[in-house]
């Protein structure tokens, strides 16, 4: 009953309304489907997400060339496999393509075979999609994300140039996931409230991930001052940390950063992030420096590690020999995962993998391109990663992912644990 019977592919759209891969995977048990997410800021050493390039339709970002390979190249090698076999059925698709980086089908054409194989593995073991993906990494899931919620969006996911991206609230001192995404809900509405009374209706235009992208403010002291203040009026003001990422690769030019009108060193950008977290209570920073500025993150990591987490983004793309690197360096404590950035189920288990047997942690990451495709929520928890980075509370793209650990939540009951401001503790060396 768990042998493949069809895959079809087709080019559908995401968030941004760019198009997009989803698969239908078919076994006697169902349908089961699964929808590719999309980055702005993709990090060049990414698997490649393969555009049709043809400027007649969709400004060139068709994923016609990705669907055919799915349809024509992928299924006829995959269909009469039982979607148990995740990681033989990973293997062959990657033996298919034979690039390093997914040059010939695309990550976008892999990727949506894989979760949905995983999907029907789930359904042929009877067991919940959280749980299922906990026996093919090897533990027994019960912790709920403490998540990170982009509140405030800059830099390409508000369509602007050298500015710090991503400004975003974790709720550490909730008591339950349930309980931390309300607060982080209603201090949403409070900075909404602030924005509107500042600069009026344009205050509270939305970004790509959900968050406010005010055009007004342009620094991350004014954002940071503001997210606070809604915390504040909320009443969560000890009960909330800020995490950052400044998605530091989209403003360093000839070997320096720029932002706004300020030019920096990477050893003076290691310092304006110590004096942030001075000032502000910072608990993680993703991508502060450059993909390839390797010594800057070991500076970094070695001036506030201990106390910030330092989560590479662009610098690791969920690839293992990335990490592997930067664990010989000690370049970051901690890696964020993205499934489209390697392209396979497998190869993202094996990241996390990698990652928590050194010690460090994994954010489990959304895209700023979404879908309604909530697999990455069921990922976390089933991997015991313990970090969620999935937008703001708004917009069905994100909220997907955030009603669905509600409902895990009400599945694992008084099982649930919900790490709090304890959520580094567990992989720490």
């Amino acid at each position: 009953m768990s042998k493949i019977i069809s895959i079809k592919a087709r080019e559908v759209l995401d968030s941004r309304g760019n198009p997009t891969v989803e698969v239908d995977l078919v076994t006697e048990q169902g349908i089961f489907r699964s929808m590719t997410p999309s980055g702005a800021s993709a990090g060049q050493h990414e698997a490649l997400e393969l555009r049709d390039k043809d400027n007649t339709r969709y400004f060139g970002k068709g994923t016609l060339k990705a669907v055919a390979n799915v349809n024509k190249k992928i299924a006829p090698k995959i269909v009469g496999l039982d979607c148990i076999h995740q990681e033989t059925i990973d293997n062959i698709m990657l033996k298919l393509d034979g690039t390093e980086n997914k040059d010939k089908f695309g990550a976008n054409a892999i990727l949506p075979v894989s979760m949905a194989v995983t999907k029907a593995g789930a359904v042929a073991k009877n067991l919940p999609l959280y749980e299922y993906i906990g026996v093919l990494f090897g533990v027994i899931p019960h912790k709920l994300p403490v998540p990170m919620c982009n509140v405030i969006n800059g830099g390409k996911h508000a369509g602007q140039e050298n500015s710090i991206q991503e400004h975003m609230l974790m709720p550490t001192g909730a008591k339950s996931f349930s309980e931390g995404i309300r607060y982080v809900s209603e201090s949403y509405q409070h900075l909404a409230k602030l924005l509107k009374e500042k600069f009026g209706a344009g205050g509270v235009l939305i970004g790509d991930e959900g968050g406010y992208a005010p055009p007004q403010i342009s620094t991350v002291n004014e954002r940071l001052d503001l997210m606070l203040k809604a915390v504040e009026n909320s009443g969560y003001k000890d009960l909330m940390h800020i995490a950052l990422d400044p998605a530091s690769s989209e403003f360093f030019y000839d070997g320096k950063y720029k932002i706004g009108n300020k030019t920096f060193s990477g050893g003076e950008m290691v310092d304006f992030y110590v004096d942030l977290c001075k000032t502000y209570p910072i608990i993680s920073i993703e991508d502060g420096l450059a993909e390839d500025d390797w010594a800057s993150w070991v500076e970094l990591t070695k001036k506030i590690g201990t106390e910030v987490q330092i989560v590479g983004d662009d610098l690791f793309v969920t690839n293992t020999k990335r990490i592997e690197k930067g664990i010989k360096m000690g370049a970051a404590n901690s890696v964020l995962i993205k499934l489209n950035q390697i392209g396979t189920v497998t190869e993202t288990l094996n990241a996390i993998k990698m990652a928590h047997d050194q010690g460090w942690t994994a954010v489990v990451s959304h895209r700023s391109g979404e879908t309604e495709d909530n697999f990455i929520a069921d990922l976390v928890v089933g991997t015991s990663s313990g970090q969620i980075k999935t937008g703001a509370p708004a917009r069905s793209d994100r909220n997907a992912k955030y009603n669905q650990l509600l409902r895990i939540e009400e599945q694992l009951g008084e099982k649930a644990e919900y790490p709090g401001i304890d959520f580094r503790m567990d992989h720490l060396a």
